[in-house]
């Protein structure tokens, strides 16, 4: 019914249009704005697959990372890496959603980008996500000397409010990545006829990457060996299809080489 109304309306703005009555044909103009929506889904499509060692941080890389870590970034930043939260989920981390008693962090809630406090992106967001002893015993320090303010945040800015995306990734994820020696070279020096580098991993999403990656490697690789539905409980995706188009070729693929070898000898014999 909405499409028939929006075919019917744009059809008479055109007209209206093509009379001078109205200077645009707002409706035509919003299906050019989803055109262009499907060409940038399009342009990821193409783009392929999230790589490890590209997109995704190297277990190498993040054990070089997690090494560089101190101060008020060393909590905030292993959250990251090992509960997998959203950056607006960590802007908006309370610490009465934090149970250090059993390792389990519960996001209720984010903290959007206009610093406005609201509800996960999806009810599949709101979820219950266990913490490794690492990110336990940082955030238990960390308690002790966090700037108090009235939303009792995690990880506020020094006044206690909402931290900014922008100053998280310029300030905190971007400058450990270089000490850590997870960095590019830019091409450029400095007075001092230094190379400048730059951080190999821009964006904070890298880490929520890698948490994906740890949930699914195998546990001799060091990760966690867990199932897709799992996954996906813990990456806090609406369905279980966005884990698997996202995050679905990471996962061990088995040649059954044995089982295939045994299947041809019954069926061909092995004179074949």
């Amino acid at each position: 019914m909405v499409r028939k109304v929006l075919v019917s309306l744009g059809s008479l703005l055109a007209d209206a249009q093509e009379r001078g009555h109205v200077a645009r044909n707002v409706v035509r103009e919003k299906s050019k704005t989803r055109q262009r929506g499907v060409d940038r889904r399009v342009e990821k499509r193409q783009k392929g697959k999230l790589r490890v060692g590209v997109d995704i941080p190297t277990p190498a890389e993040i054990r070089a990372i997690v090494g560089a870590l101190e101060g008020r970034w060393r909590p905030l930043f292993l959250t990251a890496i090992f509960a997998g939260l959203r950056a607006s989920e960590l802007r908006g981390l309370t610490w009465r959603d934090v149970d250090l008693k059993k390792g389990i962090i519960h996001v209720r809630q984010r903290a959007d980008r206009f610093n406005e406090i609201g509800q996960p992106k999806s009810e599949a967001g709101e979820r219950s996500v266990p913490i490794p002893p690492v990110v336990t015993e940082a955030l238990t320090g960390w308690k002790k000397v966090c700037p108090k303010g009235d939303l009792n945040l995690c990880f506020p800015t020094g006044a206690g409010s909402i931290e900014g995306l922008a100053n998280m990734r310029r300030r905190g994820w971007m400058p450990v990545q270089i000490k850590a020696g997870v960095s590019t070279d830019t091409g450029e020096e400095d007075d001092d006829g230094n190379p400048i580098m730059d951080a190999k991993y821009s964006g904070l999403h890298s880490a929520r990457h890698f948490f994906a990656s740890w949930l699914i490697n195998r546990k001799e690789d060091g990760g966690l060996g867990l199932p897709l539905k799992v996954v996906q409980d813990r990456m806090g995706h609406a369905t279980v299809s966005i884990t698997a188009d996202t995050y679905g070729h990471l996962f061990p693929v088995d040649t059954f080489a044995d089982e295939l070898a045994a299947a041809q000898a019954v069926l061909l014999g092995s004179a074949t």
